[in-house]
């Protein structure tokens, strides 16, 4: 059985919205995202093409990130790269409460 970590990462109000902040908890690089509606999602912070543009420095747009180094549209509900580009990334449970944000790896 595996343990998860959940870690308080900010306060709801803090994070801004349609912007990344990245985060590192237990060695994973993360991105948490805000979008308009006010949904939090947090995905692995490094696009999947062989450069790796860190996608907490990304455009939102709706509840996607565009990777800022070969314009990837990577979904941030489940990771996953929109065609015609391939790939995906690792996507991390986001819980809200008391407005706290809190990841889990």
């Amino acid at each position: 059985m595996t343990t998860k970590t959940k870690v308080a990462i900010t306060r709801v109000q803090e994070l801004p919205v349609r912007a990344g902040i990245p985060v590192t908890i237990d060695g994973h690089s993360i991105a948490v995202f805000k979008v308009t509606d006010g949904s939090v999602y947090a995905i692995e912070n490094k696009s999947p093409h062989p450069k790796g543009g860190v996608l907490s420095e990304g455009l939102v747009s709706g509840n996607y990130v565009f990777c800022p180094v070969y314009d990837w549209k990577i979904s941030l509900i489940d990771g996953k790269v929109q065609a015609p580009d391939e790939g995906q990334v690792q996507t991390y449970h986001v819980d809200i409460e008391q407005n706290t944000i809190y990841i889990s790896i």
